[in-house]
This record gives structure tokens, C-alpha cells and sequence, in this order.
């Protein structure tokens, strides 16, 4: 299979070369790696362009997005323009962060996922972070979810999901979307890939409402946003997340904000919601 990735990267001079060559020691080299500097100011482009002159199938643009990280908009905005700039001639397509290590198996693993499930539209491995010396699962891990930072797509079900949402709530809305239109999510809990930094550390004080206004706009219902919130405040260990969430999700109801998601869309999310929260109870 023809795997293409696209990696957005923001002043990533610590770590982004440990993800290339990752990516570049894969028992299947990707057929194509566009990586986007957004707006860097540090040796990202250096260090990326070093990689470009090794192997032939790692290439790069720059672009210059407003320099504020908001959860959702900016990576996404950067990686459709990596999108953009690349042929539609492949069988996966990736969007991965430029602060991961891969194990040398990992894409040749998704693949035969893809091989081997023809109904699997989404597939990856865990993300594990570094605690006292030890990698650890990542707290915001779940078996039936692949985290924003390594996601992959069959072609199909990339196209029939429309792509990517450049809005907070993209690696959830995705998911769900796949879903609808009748496609699986495939995760490999034996795949450990190292994830540099922990999710959510570069994120704003201004976007400490988004969570909320995400699941408002996912048509969750005031219900599935309470649970949805209260489960992520526990693992955050924070009684401010669940303040900011819930009143980002107000928020949203009484300004009237856009929906990311149709009616039909909405009632199948929260008819699969309601069954995975009863199949982990029951």
C-alpha cells in the first residue's frame, strides 16, 4: 500500500528530526512525506531540509499562519495545505505530529490492519509519554479512539468523510463521521509510539472554552456533555477544565453556534455514544 503523511510543524527543532528519521527506518517507507513549517522562528526548516537531502520522498513547505495555537484550526489549517500540495495517488493517508517517535514497524503494521479489516477506515497504535524515566500510556488513551496526533486514513474513508474540519473537535468528529458512513476504527495497543510532548501544553488561555463549544457543535446534548466532561476533568485532574467546558458548551447553545454535524448525523452520534457508555457499564 502507498502510504502518504503529512506532519504540520510549529518550532519543532527539539524534536522534529527523531521523528523523521522514525518515520524514514520504517520496515514500509511511506511513499511520501509533505512536512508544513508553520511559521517557525527557530531550526525547523534546517533540520527538515537536511532530512529532504537524505531521502527523496520527504519534501516540505512553509507557510505563515497567525502564530496563536488554537486547538484544532492551526494544525489543521496547516495540514490541508500539505494536502494540497500533494497527487491523490495513494492507498493511506496520514496525518501524524512532528514531536513522535515511531516503532521501525509501525506503518507496515496499519497497513496489514487496512490488508487484512476491508471495513477498517481509521487505524493506529497508543501514544506513551515519558514520567519519571518510564513511558506511560497517555492518560487521554481509549481503545476504540486514535489520538489526533497519529492518525491514519484509508483513502476511501478519508473521501467519504470529506476530509478533515479545521475546528476544535476534528480527531472526534472523524471518528464519528467514519462511522456514520459505515466504516470501522482499528486500534493496535502493541503499537507504542512516543508522543515528545504531552497534548494540549502549547493550547491558550482564550481556547480554554473550546472543549465545551466542540461537543455543543457535535450535537452531544447537555448529557453527553456532562459525562464526556466530567471523564476528561478526572483525567486531567482538573475542576477548571470541567468549569471552562461546561461553560463553553453554554456558551455556545445560547449564542446559537453553527453545528460541525447535520441532524442525521447528530442522532447517530449520540445513539453511539449512549451504546458505548452502556457497554462500558454493563
Amino acid at each position: 500500500m502507498d502510504v502518504y503523511i503529512v506532519i504540520p510543524a510549529h518550532n519543532e527543532e527539539e524534536n522534529i528530526s527523531k521523528t523523521l528519521q522514525s518515520l524514514a527506518d520504517q520496515t514500509l517507507v511511506p511513499k511520501k512525506i509533505m512536512v508544513v513549517n508553520d511559521h517557525s522562528t527557530d531550526a525547523t526548516q534546517q533540520l527538515i531540509n537536511s532530512f529532504s537531502s537524505q531521502y527523496s520522498f520527504i519534501d516540505s513547505i512553509e507557510i505563515q499562519s497567525k502564530a496563536v495555537h488554537e486547538p484544532g484550526s492551526k494544525v489543521i489549517q496547516a495540514f490541508n495545505k500539505g494536502l494540497e500540495k500533494l497527487d491523490d495517488k495513494y492507498d493511506v493517508i496520514c496525518k501524524f505530529d512532528a514531536d513522535l517517535i515511531f516503532p521501525e514497524n509501525y506503518l507496515e503494521s496499519i497497513c496489514k490492519i487496512f490488508r487484512n479489516n476491508p471495513a477498517c477506515g481509521m487505524a493506529g497504535g497508543f501514544c506513551y509519554i515519558e514520567k519519571n524515566g518510564d513511558w506511560v500510556l497517555e492518560n487521554l488513551t481509549n481503545k476504540d479512539h486514535i489520538r489526533g496526533a497519529l492518525k491514519a486514513y484509508r483513502k476511501e474513508c478519508f473521501t467519504a468523510i470529506r476530509g478533515l474540519k479545521n475546528e476544535m473537535g476534528w480527531d472526534t468528529v472523524d471518528e464519528l463521521s467514519a462511522q456514520y458512513n459505515g466504516w470501522q476504527i482499528c486500534t493496535d495497543p502493541s503499537l507504542h509510539v512516543r508522543h515528545l510532548k504531552p497534548t494540549g501544553k502549547i493550547y491558550t488561555k482564550a481556547s480554554k472554552y473550546k472543549q465545551g463549544e466542540a461537543f455543543y457543535r457535535l450535537r452531544y446534548g447537555f448529557l453527553l456533555t456532562l459525562i464526556a466532561t466530567l471523564k476528561l476533568s478526572v483525567r486531567k485532574s482538573s475542576c477548571r477544565y470541567f468549569i471552562d467546558s461546561m461553560k463553553g458548551y453554554f456558551r455556545a447553545k445560547n449564542t446559537k453556534t453553527p453545528f460541525m454535524v447535520s441532524e442525521e448525523e447528530g442522532a447517530f452520534i449520540r445513539k453511539l455514544r449512549w451504546k458505548n457508555i452502556k457497554q462500558k457499564i454493563g
